[in-house]
């Protein structure tokens, strides 16, 4: 059963597993189009899919999932937190809240499919924000103070301070701020630059505007991820498990000509 926290009103670098020039293994060439042309400093994804105009199956009918090619999703580029390749044939992007229970479990699912998917460079996992500040008062600072870690220290130290808060706090217990000059010491980032920027709300802006480009992808509750496949999107709705996300990408990989793990 797919878990989801809702709302009921709208509310830098890349670190890889492999370098962006590494070759995928699957089957035959694959890259990926996300948009019709990126502009200006974006990361640039070209190549066919070996079943290209047709509809790509990502689950089996009880699942209910079929890639649609209406979700309204902005490109990802360099700016995006991208774990793993940022040139894989799959991506998967994660509109998220860092306080969110249901979040706090799909953190767990998507490491478990980076370790199988991102080290031969299959899968790559993005990290967008979507705090639902009406359930979780301080989830926009929270992230907001992730974009000052990114910002000061660069996408490693984005993802090292995700973790940590993400694993340090209880499921159902809200992030400790008063801890996050800590996660940010121990991402690598120095405490005082980082409390500077966290206290000016240098990224308050930013996060708001995330908000709204999660709204526009038909995000109303978190975790919402879209996995993106060439010029077609299929989305994934909740926390589902770790054995529901495999099976859709696996299911991606068969029909691309690649052998799964």
């Amino acid at each position: 059963m797919q878990e989801e926290h809702t709302t009921q009103s709208p509310a830098p670098e890349t670190r890889s597993y492999q370098t962006s020039s590494q070759k995928s293994t699957l089957g035959v060439p694959i890259a990926i189009v996300v948009g019709a042309l990126l502009i200006g400093g974006a990361i640039i994804y070209t190549g066919n899919l070996k079943n290209a105009g047709n509809p790509v199956q990502v689950g089996n009918d009880a699942q209910n999932e079929q890639v649609t090619a209406d979700v309204e999703i902005a490109p990802v580029t360099e700016k995006d937190h991208i774990l793993g390749n940022p040139n894989a044939p799959i991506m998967i992007v994660e509109y998220s809240d860092f306080d969110c229970p249901f979040c706090k479990n799909f953190h767990g699912t998507m490491q478990k499919i980076m370790e199988t998917y991102g080290k031969d460079g299959k899968v790559a996992w993005v990290y967008r924000h979507f705090p639902l500040e009406q359930l979780h008062p301080n989830s926009p600072k929270v992230s907001a103070a992730s974009e000052c870690v990114a910002g000061l220290g660069g996408n490693d130290a984005f993802w090292k301070f995700a973790d940590a808060l993400i694993s340090d706090r209880g499921t159902n217990e809200p992030t400790n701020i008063l801890k996050l000059p800590e996660y940010a010491r121990d991402a690598g980032v120095d405490e005082a630059k980082f409390t500077a920027c966290y206290e000016a709300g240098t990224y308050n802006e930013k996060i708001q505007k995330d908000i709204e480009e999660a709204l526009k992808t038909g995000a109303r509750g978190t975790p919402y991820s879209i996995i993106i496949v060439g010029d077609q999107q299929a989305v994934i709705n909740g926390a589902q498990p770790y054995t529901a996300v495999k099976s859709m990408i696996d299911n991606i990989i068969k029909q691309m000509g690649g052998e799964v793990d």
